[in-house]
This record gives structure tokens, C-alpha cells and sequence, in this order.
């Protein structure tokens, strides 16, 4: 009866005795708190100073030639060497031959009505000199200097209306329009430079056989391009004509100096901006490539400009009080490509000058001056 009694009293004071143990054992593996150091971060600033700044829009375009002739064949004919080869990159003087086509054929024809016509002028002689005498001196001396191998001259003036209906009568008119329409079709198998320019694409070579409306080539002016961009039309009022632009490669830092030279009258429905087409001279320039324009508009006053990471999405900057980080609410008037021209920043606070990844208001920072 003893030994049934003792042995559960036994085992709860065992129990007892491990829990014990158990908790004192916890009770001196606990980790000891660490206490972190505070980190202070260094940011650079610059002191806040409102000042005048033109408010400068960029916009980028494509430079195409002032001047381009699409080049299309209006007879038939077998393109001739003209002493320069028919090749895209080829230069010509105004007033010089681009290309020719063999017109043989066709300006013996023309010949031939030439002399119809002077033939028809010169039996035409002896009645003028019976019923008209007063302008006989005029036809015949006309006559005499007709040249078949020069182009037309123009018929002397009528005196009369019965002058008129004489030369009409004998067919001279219809001749002399004949050959007219004739000789401006021979012009067409030559094609001549209009201004001082270049090939920039040549479809056929010397021999081959060009047809009537075949396109030939491109031909443009060098060193002389016009360039289309899109400005916002909230700053319409501040274009006009004959403003001048800088104008820079993507590629490369040179600059070039441009103008204004039209307006579209009209705005984009879309995009709410409007077409200004600028013009710049520079024999390095060449069609087709890509230059950032940068005009200049109104002027903004009490404005500071900085970088543009520098602006929250919240339209807030920060600045530094007594170590600390502080938001301050500020008005984007513009951005450019990296900078923002904002307003609402007292002269003197110290704003950041550089991103500070993960910053906060009041964290505590360190300055190092910019």
C-alpha cells in the first residue's frame, strides 16, 4: 500500500524537477542585445539661388534637302555618256547636264519641220511685199536670219489685225506652233541641273534603254536642308519667323546654327503641338540624319534648375535642415532632357545636388559641398 503511494509522488516530483532545470537552462542561453550604430549618410548640395532662366524646347527631326528633283523620263531613249557617269554621290553645277538621252531621230524630224516652216515663210514673201509693203522690211528680215540649227525665234509683232489674218491664211502660224511643240519635246531628251546639287539615287546607267514616265533618279541640293519638328502649342506665341535655333548631332557635340523659316497655322489634334520647319546651311550635314533642335522661348523668372532625378513623383525635392532631410513642394515649369527648371525653392536652402538612393524625410545625412 506504501510503495503503491510513493512511487506516483516520485514520479510528479521528477517532473517537477526536470521542468525546473529545463527553464533555468533557456534562462542562460539568451542572446545579449546588440545595440546598431546609426549610419549618416554623405549627400552633397548646392545653396538654392533663383535667377532668370530662358526656357529652352527640344525637339528632334530628320534633315531633308531644301531643294529635291524626282527624275522621270518624258520620251523614250537610250541614256549617252555625257562626260560625268550617271551615279548616285555625282555633283553638278547649275546649268550643267545631268543626263541625255539619243535624240537622233527625233531632232531630224524637228529638222525637217524647221525647214517647212521656212519654207513656207519664204514663198510667203513675195505676196506680203505686194499687199503689205509697210511690213515686208520685218518678215524679210526675219527670214533671213532664221537659223534651223537655233532654237525658234519668236514671230514679229502684228501691226494689224489684217496682218494677221494673212499670215494665219498661209498656214505660217500653224507651222511655226508645230515647231515650237516640236523643239519642246526635244528639250525633254536632256535633262539639265536646275541649282548646284547631287545625285542622291541613279535607278539606270549609260546604254540602257529609258522609257517614257521611267523614274531616273534623285537629284538635290547640297549643303542646304530643312528641318521639320513638333513644338508643344502651349508656347505657339513665343515662335515666329526668322528665330534663330542651335542645332546638335545625337553622335557628336558639334553645333550648327539655324532659323525658323515656316510655321504650320495649324495644331496637331493628336499630339497638341505644332510643325516648325527649320533651316540650316553646313556642307558636313547630309539628308537623312537625325539633329536635336533646341529653341529658345520665353524667359522664366525665380526659377532654380537641377537635375531632373532630383524631382519625386510627388513634386517634391529634398533639402537639408540642421542635418536632416526635409521635403520641400516645388513647381515643374519645364523639363529638359536632364534638367528640371522648377520654382517655390527659397534662396539658400540647401538642396541636393545628387540622388540619394533610399532616402527619407529626416534622415539624418552629412554634407559634403558641391
Amino acid at each position: 500500500m506504501k510503495r503503491s503511494l510513493l512511487l506516483p509522488i516520485i514520479g510528479v516530483s521528477a517532473l517537477v524537477l526536470a521542468v525546473f532545470l529545463a527553464n533555468q537552462l533557456v534562462s542562460s542561453n539568451k542572446t545579449p542585445q546588440r545595440t546598431v550604430a546609426k549610419t549618416v549618410k554623405s549627400v552633397f548640395v548646392h545653396p538654392a539661388e533663383n535667377t532668370s532662366i530662358p526656357l529652352v524646347v527640344s525637339s528632334n527631326g530628320r534633315l531633308v534637302a531644301r531643294q529635291r528633283v524626282e527624275l522621270f523620263s518624258e520620251v523614250q531613249g537610250v541614256l549617252k555618256f555625257t562626260g560625268k557617269a550617271f551615279r548616285s554621290g555625282q555633283t553638278y553645277k547649275k546649268g550643267e547636264v545631268i543626263l541625255a538621252l539619243d535624240n537622233s531621230e527625233f531632232a531630224a524630224s524637228v529638222r525637217s519641220a524647221k525647214s517647212n516652216f521656212l519654207n513656207i515663210l519664204s514663198t510667203s514673201l513675195a505676196d506680203i511685199e505686194l499687199d503689205f509693203p509697210s511690213i515686208y522690211p520685218k518678215w524679210e528680215a526675219y527670214v533671213r536670219d532664221y537659223n534651223i540649227d537655233a532654237p525658234t525665234a519668236e514671230l514679229p509683232h502684228f501691226d494689224s489685225e489684217k496682218e494677221r489674218f494673212f499670215i494665219s491664211g498661209r498656214g505660217i502660224l500653224n507651222a511655226y506652233y508645230n515647231v515650237l511643240n516640236l523643239e519642246a519635246r526635244l528639250a525633254k531628251y536632256t535633262i539639265i541641273a536646275p541649282f548646284d546639287g547631287a545625285l542622291s539615287l541613279a535607278n539606270v546607267t549609260e546604254g540602257s534603254l529609258v522609257r517614257a514616265a521611267q523614274p531616273l533618279g534623285a537629284f538635290i541640293e547640297k549643303g542646304v536642308f530643312e528641318m521639320p519638328v513638333s513644338v508643344p502649342a502651349t508656347y505657339a506665341e513665343n515662335l515666329r519667323i526668322g528665330k534663330e535655333v542651335i542645332l546638335h548631332s545625337l553622335e557628336s557635340e558639334t553645333e550648327y546654327e539655324g532659323k525658323v523659316v515656316r510655321i504650320n497655322p495649324s495644331i496637331d489634334q493628336t499630339t497638341q503641338t505644332i510643325e516648325v520647319t527649320l533651316s540650316v546651311r553646313n556642307q558636313r550635314l547630309r539628308e537623312g540624319q537625325y539633329l536635336t533642335a533646341e529653341i529658345e522661348m520665353e524667359t522664366i523668372d525665380n526659377v532654380i534648375e537641377i537635375d531632373r532625378s532630383l524631382v519625386l513623383d510627388s513634386q517634391e525635392i529634398f533639402v537639408v535642415r540642421e542635418g536632416l532631410l526635409a521635403l520641400v513642394p516645388v513647381e515643374v515649369i519645364h523639363y529638359t532632357e536632364n534638367t528640371a527648371i522648377v520654382s517655390g525653392v527659397v534662396n539658400g536652402e540647401k538642396v541636393l545636388s545628387k540622388t540619394l538612393p533610399g532616402a527619407f524625410k529626416a534622415q539624418p545625412v552629412k554634407i559634403i559641398e558641391d
